[in-house]
């Protein structure tokens, strides 16, 4: 195990060598294509193409192979998203490289430190290897539950400055100077989009694609709905505003009601770990039949399974959506 664990990590750093002497040594030549492209003059050694050429500098500069693997796996946007939604300003071969190295440290140190429990060595470095990408989720959502908190108030906000005579694209850039991040921020780059070119429709199309949250598809459809028929939108937004609040106040009483089965859930959850570690502490006898023997491996990896499966169960029960 420590031998494979050793050519992997020499494999990685080899490929990452190689990539590296490749990329400088043609370093200089895409840049001159990049160049000729811009200027509409002809590739070195070759004839002149016609149509926009798109620069993708990640490419040219770092992380190429990374890059090329994840646009294979068809990862590459959904990371870019992720991040965007995040409102990080991370590059997705970098994280990965990160999310690869911790995997690698982990389970290096626990296999040298633990030679008894080398089996679960990968455990560590699974749990390290993730940790990147838990902290852009657990951002993710702290962002769009600040964004979902604040557009209540923005929607009314629009409804009053269109009835003091503002045009609705001037009312989105009112709302970067009257709120906060990170609505302010979204509102602020759907107007720019518009006031570049982009049509309305796109820009708030959009800008739902960036906050995938409910309330603003309702916000995003009926803006066009209205834009095609005809109404009032600034009465619209009103309602629209009355109607988020008041799904806030019944997600609340859901939670309040469901609190007593997610407790449930995590007591029952929680029990057979800290029964384990009081065992394994009072009786390491008796627990390394689990940490030793290939039956023991194959019992515990199904008790870990069961009761994963068994706190997903409870947590989708629990879980209301309104």
């Amino acid at each position: 195990m420590l031998l494979y664990a050793t050519l992997l990590m020499a494999f990685w750093l080899g490929a990452l060598g190689v990539w590296w002497l490749w990329s400088h040594g043609r370093q200089a030549a895409d840049l001159n294509r990049m160049k000729a492209r811009l200027t509409g003059a002809p590739e070195p050694g070759k004839a002149a193409r016609r149509g926009p050429a798109l620069i993708r500098t990640e490419e040219l500069t770092k992380g190429q192979l990374i890059l090329e693997l994840l646009h294979r796996l068809r990862l590459n946007q959904r990371l870019a998203t992720l991040f965007e939604q995040a409102g990080l300003k991370w590059s997705p071969t970098r994280t990965v490289h990160v999310s690869l190295a911790l995997l690698l440290a982990g389970f290096t140190v626990t296999w040298r430190a633990a030679p008894d429990y080398r089996a679960f060595a990968i455990v560590p470095g699974l749990i390290l290897g993730a940790i990147p990408t838990l902290y852009v989720m657990r951002k993710r959502r702290k962002r769009l539950r600040k964004f979902e908190e604040l557009f209540p108030d923005s929607l009314e906000f629009l409804g009053r400055s269109m009835r003091a005579g503002h045009a609705f694209s001037v009312a989105l850039e009112m709302i970067h100077q009257e709120f906060q991040e990170p609505l302010a921020g979204e509102f602020k780059r759907a107007f720019d989009e518009q006031n570049l070119g982009l049509p309305l429709d796109v820009a708030l199309e959009k800008l739902a694609e960036r906050v995938p949250l409910m309330d603003v598809h309702f916000f995003v459809s009926a803006v066009l709905l209205q834009k095609r028929t005809g109404g009032n939108l600034a009465e619209l937004l009103d309602k629209l505003a009355h109607l988020i609040r008041e799904r806030f106040k019944l997600r609340g009483k859901i939670r309040a009601v469901s609190a007593h089965g997610r407790m449930t859930g995590m007591v029952l959850s929680l029990i057979p770990v800290v029964v384990g570690a009081i065992m394994f502490y009072v009786n390491p006898m008796y627990t390394n039949f689990f940490m030793h023997d290939p039956t023991g491996h194959l019992m515990l990896g199904a008790a870990i399974g069961m009761q994963l499966i068994g706190y997903a169960v409870i947590k989708k029960i629990v879980t209301i959506e309104v």
